[in-house]
């Protein structure tokens, strides 16, 4: 879909880690710095609120490890991420009820952390406080993005919900490569970016507050696309460009076709493919399924080019959009390993902050 007098859009494709996304790296990161830290036990027990992909790489690496593992989902949940889950051995509870945005993440947290506080021995990586989270992707997924395409990148584009892969990936690019414009990608009814809330059937993506682990004066854009164009685009993809990749995915690149139009086209724009679409066999690849939603089962090149062109940013100046709700970590009960883990990293960031080589960033 991407023509020759574009800047090439480039897919960092995640598909093949174990777990078969991108959150095998941060939740591996978080397991190995709470067993490190004495917060993980030999026999306890991961819990996590997860829309699929987190849950499916704990209950990997607790199946591995010797961790008993409890997820809690909600409906929207599709039946290969929980059929995964169960068949890496975790426990799911499916929380039905609807916080005050009508979405499920506070009353899926506030279970959680609730269970957390009750079962010996557990620990909860709580990937949307934790700022473990975007240190995972700030000290792997971020260097290898700058190595591959150092002094050719012009544009980096990821979906936002926990905020952990754009939060390490930006802070990362705007410290070494600040040149790159980081593009933010959210479902509309999400208010991660602001803006009013609403239901939204896009996975992966979304929340009614802004993220401690996402700085929004990193970024330099922000999109929000609709669920019928994020999933016609995924389908689009597999089906003419021999792509899998999931909706969240699929809204990315719809922004990176966007974007590769507007900027040189001797620079790249890399688009982050978090999973396969394999996981959503019976959703995004069910014609009656999307039928029922009432979203396209035949868009072609020309209209997912045809959605690009008409797509325009939410916000040219996200860090003016800020929805932060401090109040949430009381309110949620926020464990205390997450308020730990923070207020080291807090201290080890303001270090970060003074340029270094790019080489040195790990020592």
């Amino acid at each position: 879909m991407n023509r020759s007098d574009e800047a090439q859009v480039l897919f960092k494709y995640e598909r093949y880690n174990p777990g078969g996304s991108i959150k095998d790296r941060a939740a591996l990161y978080l397991v190995e710095t709470a067993e490190r830290k004495g917060w993980l036990k030999p026999g306890g027990t991961l819990i996590e609120s997860s829309s699929g992909n987190f849950g499916i790489s704990l209950a990997m690496i607790g199946a591995a490890k010797g961790y008993r593992v409890i997820i809690l989902v909600d409906p929207k949940t599709t039946p290969a991420n929980l059929a995964l889950m169960k068949g890496f051995g975790a426990e799911v509870i499916v929380v039905t009820e609807q916080d005050d945005s009508g979405s499920y993440h506070k009353t899926r947290i506030a279970l959680a952390n609730r269970l957390a506080s009750e079962i010996p021995d557990a620990y909860r990586p709580d990937q949307c406080f934790n700022l473990l989270n975007q240190e995972a992707h700030y000290r792997g997924t971020a260097r290898e993005i700058f190595e591959q395409c150092s002094g050719k990148l012009g544009a980096f584009i990821t979906a936002v919900s926990t905020g952990g892969q754009l939060g390490g990936i930006s802070r990362f690019f705007k410290t070494y490569a600040p040149q790159v414009q980081i593009v933010g990608v959210d479902a509309i009814g999400s208010t991660i970016f602001g803006g009013e809330a609403d239901a939204y059937r896009t996975p992966g993506v979304g929340l009614s507050w802004t993220p401690v682990n996402l700085t929004l004066s990193n970024l330099d854009y922000a999109y929000k696309v609709s669920d019928a164009a994020a999933f016609a685009t995924a389908r689009a993809f597999a089906r003419h460009e021999g792509i899998l990749m999931g909706p969240s995915s699929g809204a990315c690149a719809l922004v990176a076709l966007k974007l590769a139009r507007q900027i040189d086209p001797k620079q790249k724009v890399i688009c982050m493919i978090s999973d396969g679409g394999d996981r959503y066999i019976h959703t995004l690849f069910d014609d009656e399924w999307m039928r029922g939603q009432g979203f396209s089962t035949t868009a072609g090149i020309a209209d997912i080019r045809n959605l690009a062109y008409e797509l325009e940013p939410w916000s040219e100046s996200p860090s003016e959009c800020a929805n932060e709700k401090m109040s949430l970590i009381e309110s949620l009960h926020v464990p205390q390993t997450t308020l730990l883990a923070n207020a080291e990293l807090h201290i080890k960031q303001m270090r970060q902050e003074k340029k270094a080589p790019v080489n040195a960033f790990l020592d």
